[in-house]
């Protein structure tokens, strides 16, 4: 570890949250808590919430001295793959997935009283786009992926987040409200691109901003690291004062939070 200490943000997840740092939500995340969390990327592509559950413990231990304070959790995309008939592949039935996302959520709570969480749910995806992809049918020509199979796993994670009151984002309404989302949202039809992962953090951030959480995670609320005034900062225009730049937004001209 190097100090000083910051919060620990952690994105648990499949494709979606390990792809997120290729011009994706987990970057602009990174950028806009630079000085005020790490964000840790704990993103494993093709997982499923089954084989999640086999490393949980190691990946969220229990004994551990730090918690993270805010943990984003995403599953979902890979179980609702049509089912492979030898059992093989990441297809989890609904059931099996509700229970292994309460169970994620039970455990994430269990390790500490002041812990966040937020569950992403099953973004939609451009049927068209993939449509000419070999690994996205099976062998008897059948999708593996439907846009419809999407939607049923993500209402099943928003019904769960409801009844254990665990903050939600549903990703199969936000990115559709968007006219043009199957142009613009994808970089292969699953996977989010830039437009597709602003959508994202625009919904991150407004459950930030309006959550009562104490302390705030939003980042405009934290604290900036080493953001006390210092002579060594850039000199103003009089060439007698200073300005810090703790807390400027890089670039000034884009609007972060995507209103």
């Amino acid at each position: 570890m190097i100090g000083p200490t910051r919060p620990q943000f952690v994105l648990f997840g499949s494709s979606i949250v390990q792809y997120s740092y290729y011009e994706g939500w987990g970057a602009i995340l990174s950028h806009l808590y630079a000085r005020k969390a790490d964000i840790i990327l704990r993103g494993y592509a093709a997982w499923n919430s089954r084989r999640a559950l086999q490393v949980l413990d190691k990946i969220f231990p229990e004994n551990n001295t730090e918690q993270p304070s805010l943990v984003i959790v995403y599953f979902g995309g890979n179980d609702s793959i049509i089912a492979n008939p030898n059992g093989l592949g990441s297809h989890v039935p609904i059931q099996e997935y509700i229970e292994n996302m309460r169970k994620i959520a039970i455990h994430l709570k269990s390790l500490s009283e002041s812990i966040r969480i937020i569950f992403l749910s099953t973004p939609p995806i451009n049927e068209a786009q993939i449509h000419d992809n070999s690994q996205t049918s099976n062998s008897q020509g059948q999708p593996l992926r439907t846009n419809e199979s999407c939607r049923i796993y993500s209402e099943a994670c928003l019904e769960l987040c409801r009844e254990m009151n665990i903050k939600a984002i549903d990703l199969w309404s936000a990115i559709q409200k968007m006219d043009n989302w199957r142009d613009v949202s994808f970089i292969d039809g699953i996977h989010l691109s830039y437009e597709g992962s602003k959508i994202v953090v625009k919904e991150i951030l407004k459950i930030l901003k309006e959550a009562e959480w104490e302390p705030s995670l939003h980042w405009k609320s934290m604290p900036a690291e080493f953001g006390e005034d210092s002579p060594y900062d850039p000199v103003g225009p009089d060439g007698n004062t200073t300005f810090n730049l703790s807390n400027f937004p890089f670039p000034e001209s884009i609007e972060w939070e995507y209103n």
